[in-house]
C-alpha cells in the first residue's frame, strides 16, 4: 500500500495511470463498436478517453524541464552510441513538449492564432524521431547483451561439432533458432532493456499511423498504448527496472 501511495504521489505515476485508462477506453470502444446495442457504452468510453487525454496535458506541462535535464545527463554517457542516440532523442522530446504546450495554449482558448494542425504534425514528428532514436539505442544495447551471452556460452561450450549431412535449409533453421534463443536469453537477463524496448515499440505505432508511414487501427494503437503504459507503470513503481544510462 505504501508503494502504491508513493507511486500516486509522483506526477509520472499519475500520468501513466491516466494514460493506461485512456488507451484502455480506446481499445474497449474499438472492440465494442461493431456490436449491436453497445452504442451508449461506446459513446461513454469515447467521452472518458477524450476527458482523460485532456487531463493528461496538465501533467505534461512541466515535462519540458525534465526533458532538458535528461538531455544534459545523456551527454555524459560513456558509450558513444547511447550518448548520441539519447541526446538527440531527448532534444526531440524537448521540441515535442514545446509543441504540445503550444497546442495546450490553443485548446484552452488563450489564443486562436495558432495553426493547430501544423503544430500537431510537428509534435508528432518530434515524438516519432525521439522514439526511433530510443529504439536504435535499444537495438544497440540488445546487440551488446547478445554478444556478451554468446561469449559466455562459448566459454562453457566444448569445441563445436558439425554434422556433415546437414543441408543448407537445416543450417538456416538452426541459425534462426540459435538467434532467437540468444535474443530470448539476452532479454531475460536484462529485464529493464526488455521493458524499454517493448515500451518504445508499442509507442511508435501511434506516430507511424498519424504520419501515414504505417496505417493501423484504434484497436492496435489502443493495445500498444496500454502495454506501453503498463511498462511505464512498472518502471515508475520499481525504479531499478528503468533502463540506466552508462
Amino acid at each position: 500500500m505504501e508503494a502504491f501511495t508513493r507511486f500516486l504521489n509522483q506526477t509520472q505515476g499519475r500520468d501513466r495511470l491516466f494514460r493506461a485508462t485512456q488507451y484502455t477506453c480506446m481499445l474497449l470502444s474499438y472492440v465494442l463498436e461493431p456490436q449491436a446495442g453497445k452504442e451508449e457504452v461506446v459513446m461513454k468510453l469515447k467521452k472518458l478517453e477524450s476527458s482523460v487525454s485532456t487531463g493528461r496535458k496538465w501533467f505534461r506541462l512541466g515535462n519540458v524541464v525534465h526533458a532538458v535535464q535528461a538531455t544534459e545527463q545523456s551527454m555524459y554517457a560513456t558509450d558513444l552510441v547511447p550518448r548520441l542516440c539519447l541526446t538527440l532523442a531527448n532534444l526531440n522530446r524537448v521540441l515535442y513538449f514545446i509543441c504540445d504546450t503550444i497546442l495546450w495554449v490553443r485548446s484552452v482558448g488563450l489564443t486562436s492564432s495558432i495553426n493547430k494542425e501544423k503544430w500537431r504534425m510537428w509534435a508528432v514528428r518530434h515524438y516519432y524521431y525521439s522514439l526511433l532514436l530510443s529504439l536504435v539505442r535499444d537495438l544497440y544495447e540488445i546487440f551488446l547483451q547478445m554478444e556478451q551471452v554468446a561469449h559466455d556460452r562459448a566459454k562453457r561450450a566444448k569445441s563445436p561439432s558439425q554434422d556433415p549431412g546437414c543441408s543448407v535449409a537445416d543450417e538456416e533453421t538452426e541459425w534462426l533458432q540459435s538467434f532467437l534463443l540468444l535474443l530470448f536469453r539476452s532479454l531475460r537477463k536484462h529485464p529493464p532493456l526488455f521493458l524499454d524496448t517493448v515500451k518504445n515499440l508499442c509507442d511508435i505505432l501511434n506516430p507511424l499511423h498519424q504520419l501515414g508511414i504505417y496505417q493501423s487501427n484504434p484497436g492496435v494503437i489502443g493495445l500498444g498504448g496500454l502495454l506501453s503504459s503498463i511498462a511505464g507503470i512498472i518502471t515508475v513503481a520499481y525504479p531499478h527496472m528503468k533502463l540506466k544510462t552508462h
